[in-house]
């Protein structure tokens, strides 16, 4: 129950002053008699009028009180609210080389498309997400699923080892094709994400996009890497590291052809800004679908507050010249 005039609900306080008076004015009121003994009285038993004089006051008190809710126009709502989400199938599909250890990216390309792509998950509750990794062989991390918190703990664990190393672009995306091929959802994407050129695998490039386009999946792709030199550490055959200097190169022009068969777009990132904003733009292009229907309906309550109080007043009137005859 909600009011629509709240405000005057205030006025009800101005009753605690109305029962202190009479509280006050009962003491005061109380008469006195000075016989000898009260032994001829012990066998007395109050008037019934005695318990029932203070009724009057109290259906005064309830009338102005239900007469104030009355005035502050109280409502009873019903309303209902449905909402029907369409979520959109996402693989995230994500290069593991050597490569992706390069640090023209904070703290490196790995570590920052990992931390980037948790923030993409974070901002899709509605949508099924799924893991694919890639380097020399591909590896399916996760399936689609909304469990985002276990998709993430997943997404955290990965790291440059975990595959033989090289970099099998095609192999990686025909296997999220495969992941999310089934699916019958209406919006499939694929966001791709690599700094280098394929030279793994028995599945090209293109021919995993045309793969992807005859089932009707988007696929983003995310060139990642400056322009230059970039500084990339080694491993060695001691199982320690070397750093090296390596041209951030990579096969730009089958990246650009495997967005434009499928649908998608191309994007290059040079750095974690500019690669927090591709997702951001890619999370503005594919949005859930959302079917809100709302329905709310008030039905005015005073005219019930108002009879309480009339019927309050009645009460007091009938007691107190019935029941108690106040006598003038």
């Amino acid at each position: 129950m909600t009011f629509y005039n709240p405000e005057y609900l205030f006025f009800l306080f101005l009753l605690l002053p109305i029962i202190f008076w009479y509280i006050y004015k009962m003491r005061k009121s109380d008469a006195s008699l000075q016989i000898s003994s009260l032994r001829c009285l012990t066998d007395l038993l109050p008037a019934k009028k005695l318990y029932l004089r203070h009724l009057p006051f109290i259906f005064r008190v309830l009338a102005l009180a239900f007469l104030i809710l009355a005035i502050a126009r109280p409502q009873s709502s019903n309303s209902w609210r449905t909402e029907n989400t369409e979520g959109i199938d996402i693989m995230l599909t994500t290069d593991v080389s050597g490569s992706m250890l390069g640090e023209d990216f904070k703290p490196n390309r790995l570590e920052a498309s990992k931390s980037i792509g948790i923030e993409f998950i974070q901002s899709r509750p509605n949508d099924n997400i799924g893991l694919v990794i890639f380097a020399g062989e591909s590896f399916s991390q996760s399936p689609l699923t909304t469990d985002h918190a276990a998709l993430i703990n997943i997404f955290n664990s990965v790291r440059y080892g975990l595959l033989e190393d090289g970099t099998a672009i095609g192999l990686g995306l025909a296997n999220a094709i495969n992941r999310m091929k089934d699916s019958e959802t209406k919006s499939k994407v694929i966001i791709l994400l690599t700094d280098g050129s394929n030279n793994r695998g028995e599945i090209t490039p293109l021919n995993a996009a045309e793969i992807a386009a005859r089932f009707g999946i988007r696929v983003y792709v995310v060139g990642v890497g400056s322009r230059g030199q970039v500084r990339t550490p080694v491993p060695t055959p001691s199982g320690g590291m070397v750093y090296q200097m390596f041209d951030s190169d990579f096969d730009e022009e089958t990246l650009q052809e495997i967005a434009q068969m499928t649908g998608g777009r191309y994007f290059r990132a040079t750095n974690n800004n500019a690669l927090r904003s591709i997702y951001k733009e890619i999370d503005e292009l594919e949005k859930s679908i959302i079917n809100i229907q709302e329905f709310s309906k008030k039905r005015e309550l005073f005219v019930l507050f108002a009879v309480f109080a009339f019927v309050f007043l009645l009460l007091e009137i009938l007691v107190r010249d019935t029941i108690i005859n106040k006598v003038p």
